[in-house]
């Protein structure tokens, strides 16, 4: 596919140091394959099963597994441990998306499912989760959403009661679960008490009594697979139920937190390699353009590399171990933005045909704009980003003033 990009590495990129960027050349070169893959998975999300072979699917998930784990030999060992960092994995997932986001999202592995077990789990809960992901093709859920509260961690309302003879009782419906309704296995978010340290995670086999999942309609990021989870009187055992060796302020919501503050830089590379793949394929099916259009173009692209750069240094941060909530939020709601936008100019450029003429272009500008939606929409964040600015602020008035007004308190 002669629109793919060149050798040549874009801006933004100046954070990468040699072995990272050889990964990004690496994933890259997996692009045109990809889109092929992605072209299918868009007509029908179940025909993954017969890409599960091909390294160019289970490359990407390598890095989400303990070494232990891991493939043996199929892979340069040190491109897989580069991809196990969130660095790492932030510049996989951009060049891999680069090509199709789908293929992504439609394979099997641990997904944020496994963030949640390698945070929480003890010994055995980890060796029969990723035991299980290596011994065969297993997709996996993370259901925290609901359909009353979304993603407000504290405000769940699945419920974890203690069964009659011993054990747990699961119900409640989880909504807009990624592989819910297909997976084998995945961990479910409930709460146990009242409070925030009454939340927990359940691992939970799909084929127990009592659970259903139902595919929901998608117009764009179909192999997602967005489902709607039953819980029904669904037993679970005590050796399920993750962390409980932790006191209850480092298990059930400790491990939601986690995972999510790890993953959403992950959303924003998905977006801003397709906001990248959109406008290098208008450089190559327009490849002169009016003055006006050029600058157009050339705006999305300063955007691009910008919010590339300051995804790359949050990530870089959380590899450290600085949780920048505010920043988090704040890149993966510009890259959002910013694929938005530029499929949004590709396609007015091209003209006004090209949804017919150009399948690629019509299936990216519905996909880029599920990346809205996924970890946060963009009015939380933005929030989000505000608080932290008020407490900036007021961390920075004298200590008589801010005793006044209370404007420092949490």
């Amino acid at each position: 596919m002669n629109e793919l990009r060149e050798a040549a590495a874009p801006a933004g990129t100046d954070l990468l140091d040699e072995r990272t960027r050889e990964l990004a050349d690496y994933c890259a070169a997996m692009g045109g394959r990809l889109r092929a893959i992605g072209m299918r998975l868009d007509q029908d999300p179940d025909v993954i099963s017969e890409f599960l072979h091909e390294p160019e699917v289970r490359f990407p998930v390598q890095g989400m597994l303990p070494p232990e784990y891991r493939s043996v030999g199929e892979f340069p060992a040190r491109l897989v441990e580069a991809s196990s960092t969130v660095l790492g994995q932030v510049v996989a997932t951009e060049q891999v998306s680069y090509g199709d986001p789908n293929v992504l999202l439609a394979s099997p592995g641990p997904s944020l499912s496994g963030g949640a077990v390698q945070a929480l789990a003890d010994e055995q809960q980890r060796k029969r989760y990723f035991g299980r992901l290596a011994s065969s093709p297993t997709h996996t859920f993370f259901a925290l959403t609901e359909p009353g509260k979304g993603s407000a961690a504290t405000e769940l309302e699945t419920t974890l009661t203690p069964a009659p003879g011993g054990g747990w009782l699961l119900n409640g419906v989880k909504c807009y679960i990624g592989n819910g309704a297909r997976a084998q296995l995945g961990v479910v978010f409930c709460r146990r008490a009242p409070g925030p340290w009454g939340i927990e995670a359940v691992l939970l086999d799909t084929s127990a009594p009592g659970f259903s999942g139902e595919l929901l309609p998608t117009v764009g990021l179909r192999g997602a697979r967005i489902s709607r989870l039953r819980f029904q009187d669904v037993t679970v055992a005590d050796e399920d139920v993750l962390g409980a060796q932790r006191s209850p302020s480092r298990r059930g919501l400790y491990g939601a937190t986690y995972i999510l503050y790890r993953f959403r830089p992950g959303i924003a590379a998905m977006a801003i390699g397709c906001a990248q793949a959109a406008c290098d394929y208008l450089a190559t099916h327009r490849p002169t353009l009016p003055r006006r259009d050029r600058h157009r173009l050339d705006s999305i692209l300063d955007r691009i590399a910008a919010v590339r750069h300051r995804t790359y240094a949050v990530a870089s941060d959380i590899d450290a171990g600085l949780i920048d909530v505010a920043g988090i939020g704040a890149v993966k709601a510009r890259a959002a933005r910013v694929a938005e936008d530029a499929t949004r100019l590709v396609a007015e450029l091209l003209g006004p045909a090209c949804l017919i003429e150009h399948p690629w272009v019509e299936k990216t500008y519905r996909d880029v704009r599920a990346f809205e939606l996924m970890e946060g929409t963009s009015n939380l964040h933005a929030m989000s980003v505000f608080q932290r600015l008020l407490r900036d602020r007021a961390a920075q008035r004298p200590a008589t003033e801010r005793a006044v007004d209370g404007a420092a308190r949490d």
